[in-house]
């Protein structure tokens, strides 16, 4: 078994891939914090672990990618601690991943982008267009020849949400659901009517122009840990796919492991 584990910057992703069956077991979520220590992260993943009845003995190694630095270190030395003697990777530029990256500066891509574009390809082929809903809404477009040529970048729902919150003093906090209908006639209502319809028809015409840009069409992938109060929403055919990023790490691990070749993810 692999872990996998994607550090963003609202939470860290932490899931396990068994390489026997190719698929993933199970995958949980929790606060990043930066206050904590690397001892503080390892104990949160033995008790996720333990939680899951998963022996660190059984996990033959890791790989961590991070879109946020200050974390970064800690979080894999938290990893090396739960496996020691074994092979904890990190995506970081240079790395196999099979993808052929063709935007200015390739070392500017995202891993959190790059991982999701690895899985995205594997399993869904190109072109193809991938949404990520995370702290920011990212968007990566992979052409039909398989190349990530580029994509977008715009406040993510929640933020978006928080901001105006914070700038309307008499409007409240509320969570993120679609409202009974469209067109709502009360406050919290509106506002997630707004918040849900409004980013669905965001990414409804976002998909509509990157297709009539490239001059063809292909498939739409959302993820993060958003994509499932979105995208069923889209006008758009959307598929929801909350695991790309660990199915991409799982895959870039074995393409950097010489000892033995394993399935890909599922």
């Amino acid at each position: 078994m692999i872990l996998t584990i994607d550090i963003g910057n609202s939470n860290i992703v932490m899931g396990i891939m068994d390489e026997k069956k190719g698929e993933m077991l199970w995958e949980e979520r929790v606060y990043t914090d930066a206050k904590k220590t690397a001892v503080e992260y390892a104990i949160t993943m033995k008790n996720i672990m333990n939680m899951h009845n998963v022996e660190t003995e059984s996990i033959e190694g890791g790989i961590v990618s991070s879109s946020v630095p200050p974390v970064t270190k800690k979080v894999k030395q938290a990893a090396e601690k739960l496996l020691p003697g074994k092979r904890v990777l990190e995506v970081v530029p240079g790395i196999k991943t099979g993808v052929d990256i063709k935007i200015d500066d390739p070392a500017q891509l995202g891993p959190d982008l790059l991982v999701a574009a690895v899985a995205g390809i594997a399993e869904y082929g190109a072109p193809l267009i991938i949404i990520d809903m995370g702290t920011a809404t990212t968007i990566s477009v992979i052409n039909d020849k398989s190349r990530f040529i580029g994509g977008m970048i715009m406040p993510g729902v929640a933020v978006s949400l928080d901001g105006m919150s914070l700038k309307a003093a008499h409007l409240p906090q509320i969570a993120i659901e679609a409202p009974a209908k469209l067109i709502s006639s009360n406050t919290v209502d509106c506002m997630k009517s707004g918040v849900v319809y409004g980013h669905a028809a965001c990414m409804d015409g976002m998909v509509e122009r990157i297709w009539e840009d490239l001059g063809y069409t292909g498939k739409v992938v959302a993820t993060g840990g958003l994509s499932g109060s979105i995208a069923p929403y889209c006008k758009q055919d959307i598929i929801i796919d909350e695991a790309l990023a660990m199915k991409g790490l799982a895959i870039i691990y074995n393409k950097n492991d010489t000892r033995v070749k394993r399935p890909l993810p599922t």
